[in-house]
């Protein structure tokens, strides 16, 4: 029998499971489900795989015919679990196809030796439920990042929006009290978690989300790779289209600009697709901008791949996140590594990721007339916005995902070493049992 590592040896994971129940990390990131949560699984993985660790990552398969394992990139890859009918189930009624889901997980584990896995790495309260089963199966720890909590959505909910189901709070209290270590993207969603939450805060750790710093970083505008007008000022908007992000908070802010007798060559772009509770009315930017009689000055743009995306925020003379809540909000981060200020809602992750008065500025609430305020002053004071793009890009450069990944390794050798110690306490107790 092999001999078990003491505490303070610092094991490192041969092989991690993740699991991303709701969202594959394959989807392309602005439309559906797929968003931040997807770009932070992927680059982690990668940065996580360079470093000797193999990353499986468990999805729920979406459509009939994909192949079981998917190698996404090398040391990575990703499984399709069948749980539930491919198509037309919506994020809400998931839970009850955890069952079918967690069996496939424990299927895929039992076809390889005993400890394939080292840990678990679950994202999401979904997951998190799956994760806190299989690590009482395999007998390893259990890491989870929860991205939202539905305690702290509610407190912010959009108008008009849906609160999240009692479900979902009764399942992230389970998963917040039976995970071995949880990981916040800030400080903020750290003290979340003790206070709406009551984790223990020897449990919680902060972690930072990154950025690519190769492919988002300053260039040459190319506004008419999009069809932009070459002149005027052009405000940016990217994310999924959905109360909680809030992009009619801006469409409105401009038709305040305009009634103010302010410029009239702004042009707002929206770049993304429907998603949660923004499915019920796709069509309402639509809409809300022909209502408010600035359908001529905004544009929407599907989702971009990486490389658009970058060439999109080097268009923009500002980008606009004005989210009722974030837990980080990495397009925020992606914009200012482009060199583009921000004007954020001073809520969530977002005090985080935009450094105020530096590198954007951040906005107390949603009313459109501030809005309209701060992004009229900024506009008008080209030089204020040349300083605060040096400092999106200094900003930005402190981040990186190489930095998360090492300070994820952290807290899996912390949970790793700690597990282990007590497997070797309980063993100890039961030979002096004897």
């Amino acid at each position: 029998m092999a001999e078990l590592p003491i505490a303070g040896s610092w094991p490192t994971p041969r092989r991690i499971a993740t699991l991303s129940v709701h969202t594959s990390p394959l989807e392309q990131p602005g439309t559906g489900d797929a968003g931040g949560m997807n770009v932070y699984i992927v680059e982690v993985a990668k940065c996580l795989a360079a470093r000797g660790v193999e990353v499986e990552i468990f999805t729920r398969a979406t459509a009939g015919g994909l192949p079981p394992l998917v190698e996404m990139s090398p040391g990575v890859h990703v499984r399709h679990v069948t749980a539930g009918p491919f198509e037309g189930l919506d994020k809400e009624e998931l839970p009850s196809q955890l069952c079918a889901f967690t069996t496939g997980v424990l299927r895929a584990e039992a076809a390889h030796p005993p400890g394939y896995y080292d840990l678990i790495h679950s994202h999401y309260w979904l997951s998190g439920q799956v994760g806190w089963l299989a690590r009482e199966r395999w007998g390893v720890p259990h890491v989870h990042t929860a991205h939202t909590l539905a305690k702290v959505k509610n407190k912010f909910i959009a108008a008009g929006d849906r609160p999240e189901p009692r479900a979902r709070l009764i399942g992230e209290e389970q998963v917040i009290a039976e995970s071995d270590r949880l990981v916040a993207n800030t400080r903020f969603e750290a003290q979340d978690l003790i206070d709406h939450y009551q984790a223990d805060p020897a449990r919680v750790s902060v972690v930072q989300p990154g950025v690519d710093l190769e492919r988002f970083r300053p260039g040459r505008s190319d506004r008419a790779r999009f069809g932009l007008p070459e002149r005027g000022r052009i405000i940016a908007f990217v994310g999924r289209i959905q109360p909680l992000k809030a992009p009619d908070v801006l469409i409105s802010a401009l038709a305040e600009m305009r009634a103010r007798s302010g410029p009239d060559d702004v042009t707002v772009v929206i770049c993304g697709g429907p998603s949660g509770s923004g499915l019920d009315r796709p069509s309402s930017l639509v809409e809300l901008a022909k209502s408010l009689g600035v359908a001529e000055s905004v544009v929407f743009l599907p989702p971009q791949t990486g490389a658009g995306l970058a060439a999109l925020y080097r268009a923009a003379d500002l980008v606009a996140v004005p989210s009722y809540n974030e837990s980080f909000g990495l397009v925020a981060l992606e914009a200012q590594a482009c060199g583009t200020p921000v004007v954020a809602a001073a809520v969530g992750g977002l005090v985080t990721a935009v450094r105020d008065g530096i590198s954007g500025v951040l906005v107390d609430g949603h009313d459109p007339q501030d809005w309209a305020r701060v992004l009229d002053r900024l506009l008008d004071a080209p030089g204020y916005r040349r300083r605060l793009s040096a400092g999106a890009v200094a900003h930005a450069s402190q981040f990186s995902w190489d930095r998360t990944a090492d300070n994820l390794l952290r807290v899996y050798r912390d949970a790793m070493s700690e597990h282990r110690a007590l497997i070797a306490a309980r063993l100890e107790g039961a030979t002096c049992a004897w």
